[in-house]
């Protein structure tokens, strides 16, 4: 038997959303502390200085995307999630790990 359409909270999806922006924000940003504690305990080189400058930028742009997202999901009824927004959050994490690599390497 399946409940009406009028029964379900709506509030419920958007929440369970926020906070899972939440933990990935928080995610990402241990991987930023991480990168500056690699990039800060060996000798400063070049490298390095340019690998965490990126990283840094990076974890902004991250920080960005996830605030206008978290931000939007404040109506009851949010908007989906734009393709451009879905796009710029995926490059993000996937160059993030990128440039955490490099530094190991």
């Amino acid at each position: 038997m399946t409940e009406p359409a009028d029964a379900r909270d709506p509030g419920l999806q958007p929440e369970r959303t926020r906070l899972a922006w939440r933990r990935t924000t928080l995610s990402c940003t241990v991987v930023a502390v991480l990168a500056v504690k690699l990039g800060v305990s060996d000798e400063i080189t070049a490298v390095g200085v340019t690998g965490l400058a990126l990283s840094a930028l990076v974890w902004i742009g991250f920080l960005a995307v996830a605030h206008r997202r978290i931000r939007s999901l404040s109506p009851a009824r949010p908007q989906p999630l734009s393709h451009r927004g879905a796009l710029l959050a995926a490059c993000c994490t996937i160059a993030l790990a990128v440039f955490g690599a490099a530094m190991i390497w």
